[in-house]
């Protein structure tokens, strides 16, 4: 039996969210008791987030599953700014302009993953350059900078990984944390909101929001983090050698995205079935329980379940159907990533095998290509293709189309116009 009594901390700790925590009984005790308002913050640095933002997403839909409401909190301000937290070197300075159709894209996967609207347990979505853009410098220091000293700031592991790595950390970082600090104490004063949310590299930046909460206001609230999300390899979560696995179906397709789970590690099955998926705990267990070859009934029902949260069930079933007729049968799937190319185009002197590999997205540049080429792993329509200075030819079109494959398990479609 659980030792925690509410339907939200039993959530995110026995589905392996909790990694660090402020008094964790008293959380569980306030959630009994109120509706607890909980936020995580986004910065738009990109058009999409990745996989590995989706464990803060999926803790705050938890939030919501729970009854309670959370805040997603989009990082207009603090874009300007630049997070130092687990980097390695300054963050690009992106345009008002970007920022705002980076924000708009980031938000598709929360319209996908949570209810957004006005009612008590709807997700609400708040900008903070709201307020951070209302303060004047000297205003700024005078209201915040006596409770911060940078005797602690200089404690946090974000800053003391860029100076140990002898990094430039710029001032302009620097204040990030007082700038997340006060989004805390905002989003208190605004909404209520008492539980911040967010992965362990920002357990500093969090606790200097929970305790300017309380030196200024004299209100205690809530931090939780997660662990760090890798596969049992070792490999940092989101990341794969073909690059980001991207939430938005514009930068990646929900087949891509639907094979990304499906090659899920043996190990890691029951972890991210937990993490990722609404399946009951005790489903989870007898699926984690499968052994040999049984494991991939696992790792299907994991890219069913996660693909179609994300882009739908339609989407889930259709990438199944797909992977089912491109591996059993050798076929070509609908759902395959296409890439449409002029037949004056494809036969050009330009459009060697290589240039077509890369344009299709199996390879990130033509000398990789041509790597592969030469290791026996591409085949176009299912044979093997040997000569990295050919092109394609009519007797390779098949009903408009060419299947491109690299290994086993990436495949495109050439869509001939």
């Amino acid at each position: 039996m659980s030792e925690y009594k509410s339907e939200l901390v039993n959530a995110l700790h026995g589905r392996g969210y909790h990694f660090q925590s402020t008094d964790l009984a008293e959380l569980d005790k306030r959630a009994q008791s109120e509706r607890v308002v909980a936020y995580i913050g986004f910065d738009c640095t990109a058009s999409s987030l990745h996989v590995g933002s989706l464990v803060q997403i999926m803790m705050l839909r938890r939030i919501q599953q729970a009854g309670h409401k959370p805040i997603i909190l989009m990082g207009g301000g603090t874009t300007k700014i630049g997070d130092p937290s687990g980097k390695d070197k300054s963050r690009a300075m992106l345009t008002p302009d970007q920022i705002e159709a980076n924000k708009q894209g980031i938000l598709r996967a929360f319209g996908a993953l949570l209810s957004i609207g006005d009612g008590p347990t709807d997700a609400v979505v708040v900008d903070n350059d709201e307020w951070l853009s209302e303060f004047g410098y000297l205003d700024f220091l005078r209201r915040f900078g006596p409770h911060f000293t940078i005797n602690r700031m200089m404690t946090f592991e974000s800053v003391k990984m860029r100076l140990d790595r002898e990094q430039p950390l710029t001032f302009l970082e620097f204040n990030y944390m007082l700038l997340q600090a006060v989004d805390f104490l905002e989003l208190n004063r605004r909404y209520g909101c008492t539980l911040q949310l967010g992965g362990g590299d920002q357990w500093g930046n969090i606790i200097n929001g929970v305790e300017l909460c309380r030196r200024m206001d004299q209100k205690e609230v809530h931090a939780f983090t997660t662990p760090l999300i890798t596969t049992a390899s070792g490999a940092k979560m989101g990341k794969t050698a073909d690059g980001a696995v991207w939430l938005n179906d514009d930068m990646l397709s929900p087949y891509e995205y639907w094979q990304f789970w499906r090659n899920t590690e043996d190990a890691d099955v029951g972890r991210f079935l937990r993490l990722f998926t609404d399946l009951p705990l005790d489903d989870i267990a007898q699926l984690e329980a499968l052994e040999g070859a049984q494991i991939n009934e696992a790792k299907v029902r994991l890219a069913n379940e996660a693909t179609g949260l994300l882009h739908g069930v339609d989407a889930a079933r259709s990438a199944e159907e797909t992977a089912r007729q491109t591996f059993a049968q050798g076929g070509a799937g609908a759902a395959l990533p296409t890439v449409e190319i002029a037949r004056d185009e494809l036969f050009s002197d330009a459009m060697r095998l290589p240039a077509l590999l890369t344009r299709a997205g199996l390879t990130p540049s033509n000398g990789e290509a041509k790597r592969k080429i030469k290791e026996g792993a591409v085949k176009i329509n299912d044979e093997a293709a040997s000569d990295a200075t050919a092109g394609v030819g009519e007797a390779d079109i098949v009903e408009g189309q060419i299947k491109l494959s690299l290994g086993k398990k990436k495949h495109a479609l050439v869509l001939v116009v």
